[in-house]
């Protein structure tokens, strides 16, 4: 029989993979275009969300109906909006067995369609888990931009879908 101390330490590195594995999750539904597994990152009600311009909400029903509006634009029955997501650098914190915290910092490129631009941001994700139904969600997502460069899209530009 393991020690306390290895028993809670095994705890603590199976919640930082469930919660690595929850915010993997969450960046494949928003360039999968996904609204449902969106919002299903997160707690049922009372999120604290936060994107800058995208708006600041005291529920992930309000960023979910964003996101749909902005992912789900189509121009001739293709994506309007191609988004690519990646976190990296996690610093997770578990602060007990059904609460932790965390910082990702983001690497996101978006081609836009109808303004036929390319944006590059990098920031920083700072979140809050818990433990809901038996399973980490995000209770805090907070987005804070380092730095963000848009150019035009050029007319020797293809884009493939």
């Amino acid at each position: 029989m393991p020690s306390p101390d290895i028993a809670e330490r095994i705890a603590r590195l199976e919640a930082i993979e469930e919660i690595k594995a929850l915010k993997h999750r969450y960046l494949r539904a928003c360039d999968a275009k996904d609204p449902r597994e969106f919002r299903a990152c997160f707690i049922a009600s009372g999120a604290s969300i936060d994107y800058g311009r995208l708006g600041a909400f005291d529920d992930a029903d309000g960023i979910a109906e964003v996101f749909a509006r902005i992912a789900l634009q189509r121009i001739d029955g293709k994506n309007a909006i191609l988004d690519m997501h990646h976190a990296m650098h996690p610093d997770i914190t578990v602060h007990g067995e059904t609460s932790a915290s965390g910082r990702w910092t983001l690497k996101f490129r978006q081609v836009n369609l109808l303004d036929n631009t390319e944006t590059v941001t990098t920031g920083e994700y700072d979140d809050e888990y818990v433990i809901e139904d038996g399973r980490w969600k995000m209770s805090k997502c907070h987005f804070r931009r380092y730095w963000s460069i848009t150019r035009p899209l050029t007319a020797d530009c293809r884009v493939d879908q």
